[in-house]
């Protein structure tokens, strides 16, 4: 192992590139971070992304420990160096299927919705491509938000690189009454993706009732006539109700 790929080593290039402007922009715009229950140094992510792109190969001990730093940045970077080898076509099976279960093992560490965005569709769902997807099902009724949100945007990679939307939409039939403003979001993020006929079906159940967020990410790529005529059956459901 080179000094480089170390968790010590990554942290003290976050720490160099850590401005306080961007961390108060980053205050600004997590409330975790605002009640004190997560720590931005103030990094910008296109450079922990770049860092975390010389990164890859770190042992998996090193990037737990990078997981485990109480610095959001430094979390970011491990799931991002998990994410570039999990697109990588020179990553072997095994590296893979080791991610894999780092992800899940240490999923109270992806513990906010962009930690989960950054890694979820390839660390996971390129793994269980050619597997069993019953962990999505599980984890879809997890008590923890960022493990349902797992749940919904993993599949995203289903339908985005392999045509195969049926589990997005069975998994948002779990979640569309979720308590949850991220949730909601994920869910219409994924089932817009999925697209077809099975969006226009989820739709047809669930538009007059879904989440307003929910809708409104769900119909954003359709013609103007169908978004209009969806969101009016919620708006008619709203005054009924």
């Amino acid at each position: 192992m080179t000094d480089s790929l170390t968790a010590d080593a990554a942290i003290a290039v976050l720490q160099e590139k850590a401005t306080p402007e961007k961390r108060a922009g980053y205050e600004r715009a997590f409330p975790a971070a605002r009640r004190g229950e997560d720590q931005f140094i103030g990094v910008r992510m296109g450079e922990v992304f770049a860092l975390a792109k010389t990164l890859t190969g770190m042992p998996l001990p090193e990037i737990e420990r990078l997981l485990e730093s109480p610095i959001h940045e430094a979390r970011v970077c491990a799931v991002s160096i998990m994410d570039f080898e999990a697109r990588a076509k020179k990553t072997p099976p095994e590296r893979r299927r080791e991610l894999f279960e780092l992800y899940l093992r240490r999923h109270d560490r992806i513990d906010s919705w962009d930690l989960v965005d950054r890694s979820a569709i390839y660390v996971v769902g390129s793994y269980l491509a050619d597997k069993p997807r019953d962990v999505l099902y599980d984890l879809a009724r997890s008590e923890r938000m960022p493990e349902r949100r797992t749940a919904i945007v993993t599949t995203i990679y289903f339908s985005m690189k392999l045509r195969q939307p049926d589990d997005t939409f069975a998994i948002a039939e779990l979640l569309v009454d979720d308590p949850e403003d991220l949730i909601h979001k994920a869910v219409g993020w994924a089932v817009r993706v999925a697209g077809g006929d099975g969006l226009r079906r989820f739709l047809d159940a669930h538009a007059a009732t879904m989440p307003r967020v929910m809708l409104r990410a769900a119909i954003e790529k359709l013609p103007y006539e169908e978004r209009q005529d969806y969101l009016g059956k919620r708006t008619k459901n709203s005054r009924i109700t």
